[in-house]
């Protein structure tokens, strides 16, 4: 019997759990501009351990289709671009977070 709790078998299942989720830790973490480092970091603190190589090509995406808003502050000595969630995005956000409830209502109703 395979042993689940140490294998490549969960890490992998896990990791395409967390992948899923992605976009509704970063649009429930940027009610507030962030920068995405510290966005980064806070997911972290979260438990919610998501890669640079992942994030940032991922918050360019939700940029493009409006889900998120930023501006560059240039007030520092080294510019950051901060990102928030646009109101599509609250919006996204609802919708997916409504859908998350649903299908853990279902699968508790199949064990």
């Amino acid at each position: 019997m395979l042993d689940v709790s140490d294998s490549d078998v969960l890490a992998s299942h896990l990791q395409e759990l967390r992948r899923g989720t992605v976009v509704m830790a970063a649009l429930a973490t940027l009610s507030r501009p962030t920068y995405g480092y510290a966005l980064l970091e806070s997911l972290s603190r979260a438990g919610f351990a998501v890669d640079g190589n992942t994030l940032y090509p991922l918050l360019r995406r939700l940029e493009k289709q409006g889900l998120l808003t930023s501006e560059w502050n240039t007030e520092e000595s080294r510019p950051r671009k901060f990102y928030r969630v646009s109101p599509d995005g609250d919006a996204l956000l609802a919708s997916l977070l409504a859908e998350w409830q649903a299908l853990h209502t279902s699968i508790e109703k199949l064990r």
